[in-house]
């Protein structure tokens, strides 16, 4: 069967009611640029009917392909599902909140003729609460200071790759995922185009402060070494200001003739120095953790069903 020009992946969380505006701005998005499309949902158990939708979807137009997950595996594993399926030439990475108008797909579209491999959204005036908003430029802020590279706090998933970069993308392990770091990662050529950003069509983020503090955790520690350098540059730094304070103790004590009395700041420094050493075993641990998840070489995503019959050939 003939591939398809373009394909758009979509993880479904929580979604049921933006799934067929969705779709009507997809298909009519889509059909500027070429009628040879596919349309995948991948619904990360979600717990609302969002794959009833999907289905009845599906049913009316086959260029729409559902994917169930046995259970929720998290955005970006759900977005690595959606890539192992499509088939397009170029593929569309996109949230289904519609905060990301599908009628900018011919933006990055056109942009991607121009030679990229990889066009990322840039939003304009983000509608987002001001705790999203903020949290993202905190996260590019520490991920610049100790990740490696700053991410633009402007730009999320919606994108547009080729096929090349697809399947580079399939051969990534991590037990942990993201999927705009590991694009950037791969080095292909990229850009970026200005992109509006709406409001929600409906609902609320399903993204708590705490899932995202450990999300961005997650991705920092999985991205760089650095915060392992930064523990060990610390320790090395706190051995040495006890050494010279001993010394100087010391000389204090042979020259005077007496020490510092009192308890109050030898125990402050023994919680201060524990302090320390707990935190450090901690980032160890965590990274050890993250090492224990990928040697189990457990797949990132599992399939329970789909709404198409049999894979084309991809």
């Amino acid at each position: 069967m003939e591939r398809p020009a373009i394909s758009v992946v979509v993880p479904a969380y929580g979604c049921e009611s933006c799934l067929v505006p969705l779709y009507d701005a997809l298909r009519s998005a889509l059909e500027s640029i070429s009628p040879d499309f596919e349309i995948v949902i991948v619904e990360d158990h979600s717990p609302e009917g969002d794959w009833a939708v999907i289905v009845s979807l599906a049913e009316k137009d086959p260029r729409v392909r559902g994917v169930k997950l046995t259970r929720n595996f998290g955005q970006h594993n759900a977005i690595a599902a959606g890539l192992n399926v499509a088939e397009g030439d170029w593929v569309v990475v996109m949230d289904c909140d519609l905060q990301d108008g599908p009628e900018e797909i011919t933006k990055l579209y056109a942009k991607a003729q121009e030679g990229f491999e990889c066009v990322f959204g840039r939003r304009v005036d983000r509608l987002d609460s001001t705790g999203t908003v903020v949290s993202s430029q905190a996260f590019s802020w520490v991920h610049g200071k100790i990740g490696g590279f700053k991410p633009d706090a402007a730009v999320g998933n919606f994108s547009i790759v080729s096929r090349r970069v697809v399947h580079a993308l399939r051969e990534f392990r991590e037990e942990h995922r993201n999927y705009a770091m590991q694009v950037h990662w791969l080095g292909f050529p990229t850009a970026y185009v200005p992109v509006v950003h709406a409001a929600r069509h409906s609902g609320k983020s399903r993204y708590s402060f705490a899932s995202r503090l450990r999300h961005a955790a997650a991705t920092i520690l999985s991205q760089s070494t650095r915060p392992l350098y930064a523990s060990a540059a610390f320790g090395l730094l706190m051995a040495l200001g006890a050494a010279i304070t001993g010394i100087y103790l010391l000389v204090r004590k042979l020259t005077v003739g007496y020490g510092v009395e009192g308890w109050t700041s030898v125990m402050v420094t023994l919680w201060f120095l524990f302090g320390m050493l707990f935190l450090n075993m901690g980032v160890l641990g965590l990274y050890l953790g993250s090492v224990f998840n990928s040697v189990k070489n457990r797949p990132p995503f599992v399939i329970e069903k789909t709404t198409y019959e049999s894979e084309r050939d991809g």
